[in-house]
């Protein structure tokens, strides 16, 4: 008989052995990370790795870059995106409903799109299933602007995936000081992203932009790849 697995340890485990080491040291958020279940945001076939430091497949059989990302990296996208109570948030991305959960717990309003049909079903049930109840999941191409636009502006956007560089066309649906985080790059090192949106002035809008850690995520689908043919 398989060992039954012990989720309030295994939840203590993951944050005192995976994320805090990753200086995820805010105590709210810390709060949430032990809020939201996050056994149940897995499928079934692989509860066993819910808190696990791995990327998790969500659909059965598995396809390339269709899973959840390590808890550590979403513990420190939630921590370094500094969302506030009143905060509108997007999501591109949704997978199994994670990652818009602990949005929900911290923002007033999460908006999360997913482009596959399945996972965007699947992730409705899991959201649905944890009582929440500010969040409006969309199953659209989330690299279409008029698929989420309406819901805008918003205060913070994250994309729960990677992308080979921030797509310009997103900052413009940033609120002034308004935040986005993407993970960016190529394999084998890509850099979260954070770019933050100024006052705006006379001559436009105004952004900053750090990348303070290392990491790596499966690309989202839909976002453009540059070409890579050169003269």
């Amino acid at each position: 008989m398989p060992a039954i697995l012990d989720t309030d340890q295994a939840r203590f485990n993951m944050i005192e052995q995976q994320i805090r080491p990753w200086d995820v040291l805010d105590t709210d958020v810390l709060a949430v990370l032990n809020a939201v279940p996050r056994e149940d945001f897995v499928p079934t076939a692989h509860k066993a790795l819910a808190f696990s430091d791995l990327e998790i497949p969500l659909l059965q059989p598995s396809k390339p870059g269709l899973c959840m990302l390590a808890p550590r990296v979403e513990a420190r996208l939630l921590q370094d995106l500094e969302i506030k109570a009143g905060d509108t948030v997007l999501e591109i991305g949704t997978g199994s409903g994670y990652m818009a959960a602990l949005l929900a717990y911290r923002a007033k309003r999460v908006i999360t799109v997913e482009i596959n049909q399945s996972m965007a079903a699947n992730a409705r049930d899991n959201i649905e299933q944890a009582n929440i109840h500010n969040i409006e999941l969309v199953q659209a191409d989330g690299s279409q602007m008029d698929t989420w636009a309406a819901f805008g502006p918003f205060d913070a956007i994250v994309l729960s995936g990677s992308v080979a560089a921030v797509p310009q066309e997103l900052l413009q649906h940033l609120k002034p000081g308004g935040r986005l985080a993407a993970i960016c790059g190529h394999e084998p090192v890509m850099c979260a992203t954070f770019v933050t949106r100024g006052e705006d002035s006379a001559q436009g809008a105004t952004f900053s932009q750090t990348t303070p850690w290392d990491t790596l995520a499966p690309r989202l689908q839909g976002f453009k790849e540059p070409s890579s043919f050169k003269f």
